[in-house]
């Protein structure tokens, strides 16, 4: 962190134990390589894929993530609820319908500067929630009143929808990032009016493998068209996102860079 300037991290989904012993033994040299000063995650698959329990929350504010987001996966284990209300450095996707529990933004500040993160949920090929992008127009306007860097995680499929509401914020935010599809792309932009973009930001777990989980699962379920569960991958696992420097001042965005650590 410089006096006019902020370097967020924000790291891609989290994929069961290959995916936490990656932060576990990567993060901290990755913040530091990356010279991070915040670093927002999205941990809704770190419990073997599906979910995230207690111990995962703690392990990942342990390995020096701020902040972390998530998607349609979040309600899979029943002991994180109550930490969806009682604390405001784990979100689940705002655009869900109230009275649901969690919270989909906060405002955190270290070191003197206060970041804010917001989660959505897209609703192309995903589960229905309320519109993305005008629960987002009132976030981004309620958020702005204390801060100018705001982060967007957008957990959603669709590519169309995820540019969508980035060209959509504009402007009014620091960085669009999407998750969901565990696969990096390599679009990382500035849109014109400073924010930056990328369409996903990748896995944390067990690259080259079918989105981080066991191929031979996958096959089998297309070949079969059943129901079969997904199996995380086991192995060496590594750790996608993006960084982002701001103006502190403004919120705008003066560089993104992907990475793979």
């Amino acid at each position: 962190m410089t006096k006019n300037t902020i370097r967020v991290m924000m790291i891609g989904d989290v994929s069961g134990q290959s995916g936490m012993g990656a932060l576990f033994l990567g993060l901290s040299s990755a913040i530091k390589q990356y010279n991070a000063d915040f670093v927002i995650l999205n941990g809704e698959n770190a419990a073997g894929g599906f979910g995230i329990t207690i111990e995962d929350y703690n392990n990942m504010k342990k390995a020096g993530v701020d902040v972390i987001t998530s998607g349609n996966h979040i309600w899979q284990k029943d002991e994180i609820f109550p930490f969806l209300d009682r604390n405001d450095d784990i979100l689940r996707p705002a655009n869900y319908p109230e009275p649901c529990i969690g919270r989909g933004m906060t405002i955190k500040e270290k070191n003197g500067v206060s970041v804010s993160v917001i989660n959505l949920q897209g609703r192309v090929d995903m589960m229905t929630t309320d519109d993305p992008f005008r629960k987002a127009e009132a976030l981004v306007r309620n958020a702005r009143k204390s801060t100018n860097l705001i982060f967007v995680d957008f957990h959603a499929e669709s590519t169309e929808e995820k540019e969508a509401l980035a060209f959509f914020l504009d402007g009014s935010v620091t960085a669009v990032a999407g998750t969901h599809t565990h696969v990096q792309t390599r679009d990382e932009k500035i849109l014109k009016g400073g924010t930056a973009y990328i369409t996903d930001l990748g896995l944390t777990g067990v690259l080259n493998k079918v989105i981080g989980s066991d191929p031979a699962k996958s096959i089998e379920r297309q070949l079969t068209q059943l129901p079969i569960r997904s199996e995380v991958a086991e192995g060496k696992g590594r750790i996608q996102g993006i960084v982002v420097e701001a103006d502190k001042e403004s919120g705008k965005a003066l560089s993104i860079e992907r990475f793979t650590f």
